[in-house]
């Protein structure tokens, strides 16, 4: 089941956020952001612990001030994954985060202020090799673009990012990402799409501030789907009002719907209906609450009948077909055993697992031999 993507992602220069290389030909990243208080280092790096155990790519984390600067410092000793710090106007917490570790530095060049401090940031992050994003927002344009245009528009979210842009090109720094956010999906992949003609650096993407977890994930869906079927796209943030966790999970889901990324199981399964044979959706929602923890890419099928359960389960790892007075299962595309209802979710996550650690095996082998 596991095909290639047919996108033809757009060429970009390729950067590095800790050990997680952007742009290029390196996998689509996801990302989220912490949002407990920075100060309280015990509550951020749990939170931090669980978007590593979701597998986030890299996590941002907000710094306002010198204190959550100081903070930063412990949190970044007690995790893994690589950190952005989010700095907004004061270059001194940039100087200070930089010298703490940080991964990357989300901060807009033309809002910190005189060239000297510019200069001092850039010169920081080229030291120790700390790449930037600009981040610029439909919310939060300058009041000269949004008098020229007289509301958010895709050019004038280009022409801001690009003025940050022509900073860093005058201090001939070139490792940098650039974002051009928008809440409103039309406005968002159109600023994209220009931009994306303009710089050859990687493209972060978002829908800023797009709601609650469905709504939010159906706007984030939609919009990165749009961009990332036009090869737009190095990273990915869904910007959810949900606990951050969401974030990376539908973060995946998008890039697997687009045979972008693999992780975890990717399951097929019908909505039901009066000729299902089992509870399709009780048995889905076990499984995927029991195999959250699986990483390791598996195709399942979950078909309650048999109109188009033999279809389905012919192009998986492992696929079950409602049946009376008992279901088929197949492995790897062929009928292999039957199973009762009973015990049905039990059986499945058996299989599942065995298949995991299967393929587990295969990698360190091919890895063993490489090496």
């Amino acid at each position: 089941m596991q095909h290639e993507s047919p996108i033809v992602r757009r060429k970009s220069r390729q950067i590095m956020v800790g050990n997680v290389a952007v742009g290029g030909d390196a996998p689509i990243s996801v990302q989220s952001m912490t949002n407990t208080e920075t100060c309280d280092v015990e509550a951020t790096v749990a939170q931090i612990r669980q978007l590593e155990k979701a597998c986030a790519d890299i996590v941002r984390v907000s710094v306002p001030s010198l204190d959550a600067a100081e903070a930063f410092r412990e949190i970044r000793k007690q995790v893994n994954v690589p950190l952005v710090a989010d700095i907004h106007f004061d270059h001194k917490i940039a100087l200070k985060v930089a010298e703490y570790g940080v991964d990357c530095l989300r901060i807009n060049p033309g809002n910190i202020g005189r060239e000297d401090k510019v200069r001092a940031v850039i010169d920081a992050a080229r030291d120790k090799n700390i790449p930037l994003r600009i981040g610029v927002n439909a919310g939060s344009l300058e009041r000269d673009l949004q008098r020229k245009y007289g509301e958010p528009t895709a050019d004038a979210l280009v022409e801001s990012a690009m003025r940050h842009v022509d900073i860093l090109d005058k201090l001939d720094f070139q490792n940098f990402k650039v974002s051009v956010k928008a809440s409103d999906v039309f406005l968002a992949v159109g600023a994209y799409r220009k931009l994306a003609t303009l710089i050859e650096q990687p493209l972060h993407l978002g829908i800023t501030e797009a709601g609650a977890l469905r709504g939010g994930t159906v706007k984030s869906s939609v919009g990165l789907g749009m961009l990332l079927m036009d090869g737009i796209g190095d990273t990915i943030r869904v910007s959810l009002a949900a606990d951050p966790v969401e974030e990376i999970k539908v973060g995946y889901e998008i890039l697997k719907s687009l045979k972008l990324r693999s992780k975890g199981i990717n399951f097929i399964a019908c909505p039901s209906c009066s000729r299902q044979n089992f509870d399709v959706i009780g048995t889905m929602n076990e499984l995927e609450a029991r195999l959250e923890d699986v990483t390791t890419p598996v195709d399942v099928a979950v078909i309650g009948c048999f109109v188009n359960g033999p279809g389905e389960s012919k192009e998986v790892d492992i696929g079950i077909t409602g049946g009376s007075p008992s279901n088929m299962i197949y492995i790897d595309g062929k009928t292999d055993h039957k199973t009762q209802n009973t015990g049905l979710v039990d059986h499945l996550e058996g299989l599942i697992r065995e298949r995991v650690a299967k393929k587990q095996a295969e990698e360190q082998d091919i890895i063993a031999r490489q090496s």
